[in-house]
């Protein structure tokens, strides 16, 4: 499994040109794309990236890639991410890492959005076997949870640790379990509206290539 989100992250990686400011993803995939990109900033290739989380930050910043923030460069390139679930339409569920509101931001900044995963990602309906994850704001969080449970799903507040998870962002995050997205586009509006949440999970028509990876080798998928 890590030898195929390896490989499908490089593969996005072979998207980068010298010179873009890149989005740099969160997860486990993401990361193999950030120590790719690290190997190749070591050797001279000029490339800047905007971190989605924290972690992803620092690993950056270990690695030796220059970095630079959205306030400083509010159109970027091309963003390389992970997600946890892909339909047929390329549309997804991400944000099992907790990173959903800052992934989004950067994905609707970038020129082109290359997601990498391993092929068990690839699903015919989103919610098939994970959550979405919803960001919402600690103040009156369980009138958001009420009403995101009215749109159909069973919302539990995520805990790690036996305490409430927290975002970088400083938020809570509901996770919302449908028992499958019948129309991705329409329930990310509607979550979207409810009073105290910050950001939902589904992101609808933002992939513009998909790597998939499976021990045959990597696919490309384009919307």
């Amino acid at each position: 499994m890590e030898d195929q989100k390896k490989a499908a992250a490089e593969a996005a990686v072979g998207l980068v040109v010298e010179g873009m400011v890149v989005g740099l993803g969160t997860g486990s995939t993401a990361r193999y794309a950030i120590l790719k990109l690290g190997e190749l900033a070591r050797e001279g290739f000029e490339v800047r990236g905007v971190p989605t989380s924290e972690a992803t930050a620092n690993l950056a910043k270990d690695l030796g890639i220059p970095l630079v923030t959205l306030d400083e460069c509010p159109r970027l390139d091309l963003t390389i991410d992970g997600a946890d679930e892909v339909d047929p339409h390329l549309d997804m569920i991400k944000g099992v890492g907790g990173a959903l509101f800052r992934e989004k931001l950067v994905a609707a900044a970038s020129k082109e959005v290359a997601i990498a995963v391993d092929a068990s990602k690839l699903v015919q309906r989103l919610g098939s076997r994970v959550p979405v994850p919803v960001e919402v704001h600690p103040f009156g969080w369980k009138v958001a949870k009420v009403r995101v449970e009215s749109l159909g799903s069973v919302a539990e507040l995520r805990m790690v640790g036996g305490e409430r998870y927290r975002t970088d962002n400083d938020n809570y995050i509901l996770d919302a379990r449908f028992h499958a997205v019948r129309n991705a586009g329409q329930l990310e509006r509607d979550l979207s509206v409810v009073p105290g949440v910050v950001e939902n999970g589904l992101f609808v028509g933002v992939a513009s290539i998909v790597f998939a990876a499976d021990a045959n080798g990597v696919k490309t998928l384009r919307r």
